[in-house]
């Protein structure tokens, strides 16, 4: 980030950067399976902050590592992020027709080839992460796939955080086990994102722990602004519906705590967060300016 470049211009630059290196991680929408591959890259390439891979290459680059050699994991983890999205959305989960402003994905291609464009994107992502490079550290290459996976995964992850989510619906949840699903299902892999731009930087185990503690804070504060843009918003805003976790009965901070401590807690991670991630003896004013935008956005 330039001295003279806003945060908002960085992150639209950084989302420009991340949407071509995706268009070409992924099949054209030529290349037979035609339909799936259209329906993959229109739920990839329909918009967003990339902020998960902008938080990948802003941690490696604040610890040295290379845009380039940062740019695959950072685009694969994106993938991920939008196969759940395409998941999250579908009928049998949250049942939403908007998504990024537009129909969602089973909405526009139908339910089979959204669940199929969904695994697809998934599986492409370990393809793009485990693809042999020129150079490339071997060990830290595995140890990036094994820390995206295990976020992506079950225990304190985001499948096991969306099943928590499914299976509290309707039920009277306490604020502990609303922090696990949010740890899990939002959290997991915002922290991943940070910890693996450090993984690829050749990090320490203490600047690795740091960067695990930033990510944890800012994951939670991230779903709790959701949580609270859901109840405050409008769908012209957020670019899904509003209101949804209402409808649905679903346990939310600004329904246990309310809408006053939810923004004091998310606001108290945040200074935490920066606190820890200016322990990195490095220039982090990036990740800092990346932890307060979480909880200043609007959507």
């Amino acid at each position: 980030m330039s001295a003279t470049e806003t945060f908002n211009d960085y992150l639209a630059r950084r989302a420009a950067e991340v949407n071509q290196w995706l268009d070409r991680l992924v099949p054209s929408e030529t290349t037979p399976p035609q339909q799936l591959h259209r329906a993959m890259r229109y739920s990839l390439l329909g918009g967003g902050k990339r902020l998960r891979p902008s938080l990948t290459l802003a941690s490696g680059e604040a610890l040295g590592a290379d845009t380039d050699d940062l740019m695959p994991a950072a685009c694969a983890i994106e993938m991920i992020h939008t196969y759940s999205l395409i998941h999250d959305d579908l009928p049998a989960m949250d049942n939403d027709d908007l998504r990024r402003g537009r129909p969602t994905c089973h909405k526009a291609f139908g339910e089979a080839v959204a669940i199929l464009a969904g695994d697809a994107l998934l599986t492409q992502a370990f393809r793009v992460l485990s693809a042999d490079v020129p150079n490339r550290d071997a060990e830290r290459q595995v140890r990036v796939i094994r820390e995206i996976a295990t976020a992506a995964g079950t225990v304190d992850a985001l499948i096991g955080g969306q099943i928590a989510d499914i299976e509290s619906e309707g039920k009277n949840v306490d604020a502990s086990a609303l922090e696990y699903i949010h740890r899990s299902k939002t959290g997991a892999m915002i922290t991943s994102s940070v910890v693996v731009g450090g993984i690829i930087a050749g990090a320490s185990e203490g600047q690795l722990d740091k960067l695990r503690g930033y990510g944890e804070r800012i994951g939670l504060a991230f779903q709790i602004a959701d949580d609270i843009l859901d109840v405050t918003s409008t769908s012209e805003q957020l670019g899904k519906t509003p209101g949804k976790d209402q409808a649905a009965n679903k346990a939310t901070y600004p329904a246990i705590h309310g809408i006053d401590a939810s923004n004091s807690r998310a606001s108290r991670l945040v200074d935490e967060a920066v606190d820890i991630v200016g322990g990195l003896d490095v220039k982090t004013h990036v990740l800092e300016d990346m932890a307060r935008f979480i909880i200043a956005r609007s959507s």
